[in-house]
């Protein structure tokens, strides 16, 4: 079964693509990305506040979510949205504004959620997140309806985002990860922020 702990810790910190966006600019945008963990569990789980933003306007951040890691029955990452994701604007950098968070803040993702496998072949351990099978997740932007596929991978100092947005009717992509995984790497770890 996979150590969710140790995927927690690996996933804690903040991170960026620099290396890539410097190598593909016409196909990756550089990116600043957080993992921030709650201070509190949910419902007895550790929870990670995750946002971006382009390397270029730090003061805009977006994609505001949080992953809950929950080990029964099968290792999964839950995914919920924010009520008000204005009210946790800036989170990543500024963790004092989940100070008030409350479970009435979060709303439910139905189909939100990858399956965790872990795979030990030392020194390449990794975690790797997917969906179940025959899953959507769905959720409302700017009163639209938008299709997301989630996905990553992470080591201890490595962390590839698969998520790609694609249109809910075609299923054709229209942002994200569509051509390879995003490819981050931890700059800074933010584990011992983790509840006890």
């Amino acid at each position: 079964m996979a150590d969710l702990n140790s995927l927690a810790h690996w996933l804690a910190g903040e991170f960026d693509n620099y290396p890539q966006a410097y190598d593909q600019p016409i196909w990756f945008v550089s990116l600043r990305l957080w993992h921030r963990p709650l201070s509190i569990r949910i419902d007895g789980h550790l929870a990670i506040f995750c946002e971006q933003a382009n390397s270029l306007y730090l003061d805009a951040p977006y994609r505001q979510r949080l992953l809950i890691l929950k080990p029964e029955p099968q290792p999964q990452v839950e995914y919920k949205a924010f009520r008000q994701p204005e009210r946790f604007k800036g989170a990543g950098a500024n963790p004092s504004l989940l100070d008030s968070l409350t479970l009435s803040d979060l709303e439910d993702l139905p189909g939100c959620r990858l399956n965790i496998t872990e795979s030990i072949t030392p020194p390449d351990s990794r975690f790797k997140a997917e969906p179940p099978p025959d899953t959507k997740c769905y959720f409302q932007y700017n009163g639209e309806r938008r299709q997301v596929i989630l996905g990553f991978e992470a080591t201890a100092n490595q962390f590839w985002s698969h998520d790609r947005g694609v249109d809910p009717i075609s299923g054709n992509p229209l942002w994200g990860a569509l051509m390879g995984a995003y490819e981050f790497q931890k700059r800074q770890t933010f584990a011992a922020e983790f509840p006890a």
